[in-house]
């Protein structure tokens, strides 16, 4: 008998291992991009300086909390044949991460851009829910 053939499998299976917890929900992204606009505008209503660069601080990690949140259901949550399906999610989640990043709400303070972000994300729940029936 041949070594390489001790060594081939007998059985070929493909999983995917969602460890820890396999749960996924866009709510923590979207609960961070609320915590996002609530800071901008209470950045937009305070003129005290200490108080705007405590905000801009916690914006900014709030921000990259929602773009941990969306690369997490991106790339572990959603799988081949919903891209196949809903072929507008990459654009989605790479327009999402981008209003989350530094030329959206990490570079602003603008409440309209937050906005744009949950508005975004709305968009991802609405598919990801979609699927979740399926």
């Amino acid at each position: 008998m041949r070594l390489s053939r001790l060594f081939t499998p007998r059985t070929v299976v493909s999983a995917h291992c969602d460890l820890p917890c396999g749960v996924y929900d866009p709510a923590q992204a979207r609960i961070e991009a609320e915590s996002v606009k609530a800071i901008c505008e209470k950045y937009q209503a305070n003129d005290n300086a200490e108080f705007r660069t405590r905000a801009l601080i916690i914006k900014e990690q709030r921000s990259e909390l929602v773009k941990h949140h969306l690369w997490v259901l991106w790339t572990d949550y959603f799988k081949p044949p919903h891209f196949e399906k809903y072929p507008q999610l990459h654009g989605l989640f790479n327009e999402a991460t981008k209003l989350a990043g530094a030329s959206g709400s990490k570079g602003s303070a603008d409440p309209a851009v937050a906005e744009q972000l949950l508005s975004k994300i709305d968009e991802i729940a609405k598919i990801f829910w979609e699927t979740k029936q399926a």
